[in-house]
């Protein structure tokens, strides 16, 4: 028998821990998981926004790497 349709796997939020910081690798949430974790407690320098190239990065709020 088996299944009769074709299932779609996504990756929704990617998240990488190294050095005591969060990169964000993918955020494919409607909230925008950065603002989440500053908003649980987490500081703006331990958060890179990976998905931006390091040039970008400098002109954030966020740490840069």
């Amino acid at each position: 028998m088996g299944l009769s349709y074709k299932r779609i796997f996504g990756c929704v939020l990617h998240l990488d821990i190294i050095d005591g910081k969060i990169g964000i690798q993918h955020d494919g949430t409607d909230i925008g998981i950065a603002d989440e974790l500053v908003a649980l407690g987490v500081p703006k320098q331990d958060i890179v926004l990976a998905f931006h190239a390091p040039s970008m990065r400098k002109h954030t709020e966020f740490a840069v790497d």
